[in-house]
């Protein structure tokens, strides 16, 4: 059961995924994504909508987003194909920008404008954070578009995939985009909950780290979709200063968890430092750029994306630790971040700008914690299952230990000890009997001690064969054992004593052995005490009798 619940969730989480692949908005057919041109806004009053428009050679068209820098800027659409019609939604990725204005061309030379600022953009955010716009209403249909775009950090672009689409793409955008949403948090809160029930029986310290971790990314997964924007209206810049430092907690928290859930031995050494100090670096730097941007943006987000790239630096020395020094984690731990690093490598290439922005690149990072809460859920369970491996055979290990504790090791037998232990104490009568192998030095000395030995293994076996599942049989001397079965339930002492003499023994020695009986309570160590004095003293009226006999203390005391 620990195993079948995490693989359910993340298997349905994947197929999620594919679905979402196979369905993402940037490949419905009906969207048409649009080219665009650049103008730094010049200092001073700005020219009009309609100048820009008329003049579209003004607008750079092959330089790069990013070589720009941060500022103000004008960006003009190409000409729109001519099958789009009025029922039109812009949309585009959002970055940190201060106020964004639309401006739309349309067939008649009208134009009419739309936008919004940083602190009302909520109403405009939809799953995915995607900022979408609908042009205003007009009759003619829109031929081009123009953006005023102020306060523009320009760390990833400008104005990122603007597409157009009509309202019923947008519409099945927004579902699928619910429905991946929904998905992962339905899988981390599953994961939460299922993780805290087994922190509470288990208490092992991987488990709050990976409760952690997963609190971490469904905290940054409510800020990078958006919907924290959509439901709570918060500033979007505000929300982008949050969403990135909850990815840093997200990302440490995988640190701590993998710290945690591997052996300790993985990171002993300057791993552990090292590991620790990339923790406070990615911490410190991401926390920089939250308290410090715009402002310090290019210095905080270039800091940061190095420690990006330290966290990665990790993944190599800590599988070469784990494999040294032969970890059973190890290949759980792979498959966990395998995926999780190579999306998250992706990703730092394009902070880099060494690629482009891409829909499914902004996406790899949802995917990525996806892959890697379900996957190492799977490590949680695998190692979990490894606990109760380890601790079943501790367990059989405590019992053979008592086992040889409370045996004797010629015979396998109770001993002394054991044979007390599970005597003294019973409510009810019992009766004891004791049996003593006759002239057993005289069989040491004619056959030897190995040959001693083996006669008493011998009697053992038979002893064991005469009594009945429930009665105790022990020996409790060198050559002297004890059977105790209850009063209301006797064992015939005659029956074990032919039992014993149809036994062969080494050499075919002739062996005798001679029986005492005696019934009597077990309350405390005092009736014990007396219980076997009593077979005792049959045991030797059954010796001076002759030996290879049996007496009762009972009948002895009748006699008398």
């Amino acid at each position: 059961m620990p195993i079948r619940l995490p693989i359910r969730h993340g298997v349905a989480l994947l197929l999620l995924m594919l679905a979402w692949i196979g369905a993402s908005p940037a490949a419905a057919a009906p969207d048409v994504g649009i080219a665009t041109c650049i103008l730094r806004a010049p200092p001073g009053p700005q020219p009009s909508p309609a100048a820009l428009f008329a003049d579209p050679h003004r607008f750079d068209c092959a330089t790069r987003q990013t070589d720009f820098g941060a500022g103000d800027y004008w960006i003009l659409s190409h000409p729109l194909p001519r099958g789009i019609g009025t029922d039109t939604r812009v949309r585009q990725a959002s970055l940190w920008q201060d106020r964004l204005t639309l401006y739309v061309l349309y067939a008649d030379g009208a134009i009419r404008s739309t936008g919004f600022s940083s602190a009302d953009a909520g109403r405009y955010l939809r799953l995915g954070a995607i900022l979408q716009l609908a042009p205003p209403a007009h009759d003619a249909r829109p031929v081009r578009l123009l953006w005023h775009i102020e306060g523009a950090i320009n760390r990833r672009g400008i104005l990122v995939s603007p597409t157009l689409t009509d309202s019923h793409s947008a519409a099945r955008a927004e579902l699928t985009m619910a429905a991946l949403y929904a998905a992962f948090a339905g899988m981390c809160l599953a994961l939460l909950v299922y993780n805290l029930a087994l922190w509470a029986a288990l208490r092992q310290a991987f488990q709050p780290a990976y409760c952690l971790m997963v609190v971490c990314l469904l905290a940054y997964a409510s800020t990078s979709s958006g919907l924290l924007g959509q439901v709570t209206a918060i500033d979007n810049n505000y929300r982008q200063r949050l969403n990135y430092v909850l990815l840093a907690w997200a990302a440490a928290a995988a640190i701590v968890f993998a710290r945690a859930f591997l052996e300790r031995r993985v990171f002993d050494g300057w791993l552990r430092p090292y590991s620790t100090a990339v923790l406070l670096l990615l911490l410190s730097t991401t926390g920089a750029y939250g308290l410090l941007a715009p402002r310090f943006a290019a210095v905080t987000d270039t800091a940061s994306t190095l420690a990006y790239i330290a966290v990665l630096t990790l993944l190599v020395p800590v599988l070469v630790r784990a494999w040294l020094r032969r970890s059973n984690y190890l290949w759980v731990f792979a498959l966990a971040w395998g995926a999780p690093v190579a999306l998250a490598s992706v990703r730092v290439l394009a902070a880099l700008n060494f690629i482009g922005w891409q829909m499914w690149i902004d996406n790899s990072t949802l995917l990525a914690m996806a892959l890697e809460a379900a996957l190492s859920s799977l490590g949680v369970a695998y190692r979990i299952r490894l606990l109760s491996l380890e601790r079943d055979a501790a367990r059989e290990q405590e019992i053979a230990a008592r086992l040889l504790a409370a045996t004797d090791p010629l015979t396998g037998l109770l001993n002394r000890r054991a044979f007390l232990d599970g005597t003294i104490g019973r409510a009810e009568d019992h009766q004891l009997i004791l049996v003593d192998i006759d002239h057993f030095k005289t069989i040491n000395e004619t056959i030897g001690h190995d040959g001693g030995d083996e006669v008493l293994r011998v009697i053992a076996r038979a002893l064991r064969a005469a009594a009945r599942p429930d009665v105790l049989v022990a020996r409790i001397g060198g050559e002297e054992f004890a059977l105790l079965a209850r009063a209301d339930a006797p064992i015939d002492a005659r029956l074990v004593l032919d039992r014993l003499r149809m036994e062969r023994m080494p050499f075919d020695l002739t062996v005798t052995a001679s029986i005492g009986t005696c019934i009597g309570p077990l309350t405390r160590e005092t009736d014990w005490k007396a219980l076997y004095r009593c077979a005792d003293r049959a045991l030797f009226a059954a010796k001076a009798a002759g030996r290879d006999r049996v007496r009762n203390a009972a009948d002895l005391a009748h006699a008398a």
